[in-house]
């Protein structure tokens, strides 16, 4: 064999050795970017289960998931309603509200003095479901917090008298000033016995905000067209242009009656 043909072969074997080794060295480089690739994948799926626990543990005001704590004496489907007067009233009236809400001050402004004397004298029963529409429609938390504090007064069986009070100081519906704690509390000083440790505790604790939260689904879910909604045994009355507080009042003394 020629010196020249040694040469060729030795130099084909060569190339073929390098080019082993190249392959070597793709392969190894191949298995780390698959190994590479899986990592990431893996940590981004922990990632995004991350961010879903996260949010999971979070409602719609930012507040901390927990369990719905109903106020005292809440009834009705889920306990969702705070009743006001007698539970053998010949008459119920539903009220969907958020004191956020200068219809809903108008309304209660207006009817007030009827669905007390109403209620005194047993004739009615008057349902109140909070909302917090304003929240969703203008941003804040006042609607949240002064419904969490009206059940907070719930608790200690001064709803209606701090209901009152709520909607005679109710701030502009730009000014979400019920989203401060100190004011609601402030105003539990107008009620008689109200402003104790206990009250203050709930109010800055959200004791009901998640119970706030379902009631405001449940108003969603029951396709009302806004607030508030006011039911007297079931058929929208806040709807008839006609309705007047005497026109109500007539028509729980008849039903009285009946």
């Amino acid at each position: 064999m020629s010196e020249k043909n040694r040469d060729g072969k030795r130099t084909a074997r060569e190339r073929m050795a390098v080019e082993r080794e190249k392959q070597k060295a793709a392969e190894k480089r191949r298995r780390a970017l698959i190994v590479g690739a899986s990592v990431v994948c893996v940590l981004g799926l922990a990632a995004v289960i991350g961010v879903i626990a996260a949010n999971a543990g979070k409602n719609k005001s930012g507040d901390s998931a927990g369990p719905v704590v109903a106020p005292s004496g809440a009834q009705g489907k889920d306990s969702l309603a705070i009743p006001v007067g007698k539970d053998g009233a010949k008459s119920t009236l539903t009220v969907w509200e958020d004191f956020r809400c200068p219809a809903c001050q108008a309304f209660e402004t207006s009817y007030r003095p009827t669905l007390h004397e109403l209620t005194d004298s047993g004739k009615l029963r008057i349902d109140y479901h909070v909302v917090t529409l304003i929240d969703g429609n203008l941003g804040g938390t006042g609607s949240l917090h002064a419904a969490n504090a009206a059940a907070c007064a719930q608790d200690a069986g001064k709803f209606r008298d701090y209901h009152d009070v709520l909607y005679a100081n109710q701030p502009k519906e730009t000014d979400d000033a019920f989203a401060g704690n100190d004011k609601l509390i402030e105003l539990a000083g107008k009620v008689e016995g109200l402003d104790t440790p206990a009250f203050r505790a709930c109010v800055k604790d959200g004791k009901h905000n998640n119970w706030v939260v379902k009631s405001d689904k449940a108003f969603q879910a029951g396709g009302y067209s806004g607030t508030p909604t006011v039911l007297l045994n079931g058929k929208n009355i806040y709807q008839d242009q006609t309705m007047t507080p005497a026109k109500l009042k007539q028509m729980v003394e008849d039903a009285a009656k009946g």
